[in-house]
């Protein structure tokens, strides 16, 4: 029997706003954080489609914007969402690894969900690098500027059922309280921080699902893909609700350099 490609799914885009735990009333906070005072450029690490950034340019009509990505689909995304926003001329966004990018700073800076530009791949099953990310940070965000980190943490301890969907270690992500002692050591101050709530979370695996469900709903049911797709559903689903549902957070923090 010949193997069947596994079908390509629609984009995450057009299932979430964010690629992030991320509600609008916790994105209206930090967009706020990082327009007032309004920042003359804004640098984007991992940028994803550019939601949160293209937010700040229209929260500040003066400010400049820098994304960069990795992902060539997500920066084609943000460029037409830049373009019909009428924020193409203030913004930028680079298909290339984080690495690259660092040879300009700023005075506000995001980064939701890249700390591995700084550590070891994801495919590595690697505990995760937060003080590598925290100190190249600390370069890119200029004096007295403002930088967004979020990251994944374990909001509750780790049990096999958790850590096995993801690196299967116990050690890959760090609780709050240790990941706040790594981000005082590496010289921020700590404005305000704050975990997605699991109403965050239950929305956005939802939406990370939602791209299967469309593709099934879209194909007939015997389709020769059909039943991996919904077995991959199934997958997803049941290593949020019956493993790291509660465990694996994410935690967002407001810093001054």
């Amino acid at each position: 029997m010949t193997d069947i490609a596994f079908p390509e799914m629609p984009p995450l885009y057009e299932s979430l706003t964010w690629l992030t735990p991320l509600s609008e009333e916790r994105a209206a906070n930090l967009v706020a954080f990082l327009s007032e005072p309004a920042p003359a450029e804004v640098l984007d690490m991992g940028c994803g489609w550019g939601e949160l950034l293209l937010r700040v340019l229209t929260s500040t009509p003066t400010a400049r914007g820098r994304g960069v990505d990795r992902a060539s689909t997500f920066i084609d995304r943000a460029r037409q969402q830049a373009l019909s926003r009428g924020l193409s001329d203030r913004v930028t966004f680079e298909a290339m690894p984080g690495l690259e990018a660092e040879d300009r700073p700023a005075d506000a800076v995001i980064c939701i969900g890249a700390s591995q530009i700084w550590g070891p791949p994801v495919e590595a099953a690697q505990p995760l690098d937060y003080a590598a990310a925290l100190r190249a940070l600390r370069t890119l965000v200029l004096p007295g500027g403002r930088l967004v980190y979020g990251e994944a943490i374990w909001s509750a301890p780790p049990h096999p059922a958790a850590t096995a969907p993801l690196s299967g270690r116990d050690d890959e992500f760090l609780t709050k309280d240790a990941l706040l002692a790594q981000i005082r050591a590496a010289g921020f101050d700590v404005v305000d921080d704050a975990q997605a709530s699991i109403q965050e979370w239950d929305a956005f695996e939802a939406g990370y699902r939602d791209g299967y469900t469309r593709w099934l709903e879209a194909h007939d049911a015997d389709h020769p893909a059909a039943e991996q797709v919904r077995r991959q559903y199934e997958e997803q689903r049941a290593a949020y609700e019956d493993g790291y549902r509660g465990v694996l957070g994410m935690a967002y923090f407001c810093l001054r350099g």
